[in-house]
């Protein structure tokens, strides 16, 4: 008995690949991965110039909102009514992701197979919707679903409910780290053997005025009123970021099992890295260590020489401390090999999607490892001394990617990583 009970301890703590095999994404820019992408490469953005807040219809600002969702393409009538929009998103997102995948999973142990979805904020929308119900109309008006729409977890249990995968299920609430943390976390339990799949990612929809005010009064927003200068990461006339709308979700899965299947294969995960740099509730540690150590852990994990890391996709937000911490971050993670690293953002077309910006940069991170190209960081004009590395601001190029790495980092100074690279043999 001693004996077997070893056996399966040994085999159970194997290290395993991680790979990714299926992707949806619903975005400002695109209501798929290949709509995205394309927009990305023709350096297409996603903004409009449109009111913040209702009571306020003269206060104009710039929004990063998805377009032309549907979600009776996913719920009844009565179903939508029942979940809030960042579960609509997700569900939609996971059901894109399985059909690329070209696979139900059913053929693994539904114990096998989780569910890892994160969301910054929750369902927002409807906190703010019951609570003016409540303070207009009175408790009894109060939807009797308003719980079960306003907990961020319901995404990935809704998700759960759909398809039936009955793994480890849970939400990573680590403001905008989430997306990047859910699928970090999901790498690991798959790479240790706690599932053999995964459904991964993050979604989010502050669209409403209350969320807008928040931001704004806090500075973070971006003052333009220029839709093709609003969202400007490293650029010296940076002055904050875009607030956007979205849903990134991955297949990942065992590379054994993908293999044996002749599944499509984006990219390998082979490396996260997670950090908090303790310092201050919204501001990042000056010298960028934090996001550096998760930069290294990830590297580390990955099993790959720092000099390997050709191309970061950045968390680049456009504000002014974000993107100079994130700079002094890789040169502190690279040394004098940050000069030769290929770095874009992704929010320069997207806007900042929260707590759904590490799904969809993920996604962007994969599609570029797969199709040897980057996208340009849009808008970008003025050169800020102190942002002085390749931010790839002349437009897309071609580059033969060995390893990449995709960059998040939360209020609270949550920094999350992880390193993707071409799958080998």
């Amino acid at each position: 008995m001693r004996r077997n009970a070893d056996l399966r301890r040994i085999n159970f703590m194997s290290d395993k690949r991680v790979v990714i095999t299926g992707m949806g994404c619903l975005t400002p820019c695109g209501n798929s991965p290949e709509e995205l992408w394309d927009n990305l490469l023709a350096g297409k953005h996603g903004f409009e110039l449109d009111n913040w807040f209702p009571e306020e219809p003269d206060t104009k600002g710039i929004v990063a909102r998805v377009k032309n969702f549907d979600p009776t393409a996913v719920f009844d009538k009565k179903e939508v009514r029942r979940n809030d929009v960042i579960v609509q998103y997700a569900v939609y997102c996971a059901e894109q992701a399985l059909k690329d995948a070209g696979t139900d999973l059913k053929d693994i142990d539904p114990y096998k197979v989780g569910c890892v979805i994160g969301s910054g904020i929750g369902g927002i929308r409807t906190t703010d919707e019951e609570m003016r119900t409540y303070a207009e109309k009175g408790s009894k008006r109060v939807s009797v679903f308003t719980i079960t729409k306003m907990i961020g977890n319901m995404a990935a249990g809704e998700v759960a409910i759909r398809t039936g995968f009955k793994g480890s299920n849970f939400c990573v609430t680590t403001a905008c780290a989430s997306g990047t943390q859910a699928i970090g976390e999901a790498f690991r339990s798959i790479k240790h053997g706690y599932l053999d799949a995964a459904i991964a990612g993050g979604t989010e929809c502050a669209d409403i005025g209350f969320c807008y005010a928040a931001f704004n009064n806090m500075k973070a927003l971006t003052r333009s009123q220029d839709v093709d200068r609003a969202s400007i990461p490293f650029d010296a006339e940076r002055g904050g970021f875009v607030l956007g709308s979205g849903c990134g979700i991955l297949v990942l899965e065992e590379y054994e099992h993908a293999k044996a299947r002749g599944a499509k294969i984006y990219a390998e995960i082979c490396g996260y890295g997670s950090t908090c740099d303790a310092y201050h509730e919204t501001s990042p540690d000056p010298e960028g260590k934090g996001g550096a150590k998760a930069m290294e852990l990830a590297v580390k994990e990955a099993g790959i020489a720092p000099s390997e890391v050709n191309y970061i996709n950045a968390h680049g937000t456009g504000t002014h401390l974000n993107d100079l911490t994130e700079t002094m971050a890789v040169k502190t993670a690279f040394g004098d090999h940050a000069k030769n690293i290929a770095i874009n953002s992704t929010k320069s077309m997207t806007g900042h999607l929260l707590g759904a910006a590490g799904g969809v940069e993920a996604i962007v991170t994969a599609l570029s490892v797969k199709n040897s190209k980057i996208h340009q960081t849009l808008g970008f004009k003025v050169s800020d001394p102190e942002c002085d590395l390749d931010y790839v601001t002349e437009g897309a190029r071609d580059l033969k990617i060995t390893a990449a790495l995709s960059n998040s980092l939360g209020f609270g100074g949550h920094n999350g990583c992880i390193c993707l690279k071409p799958v080998g043999n």
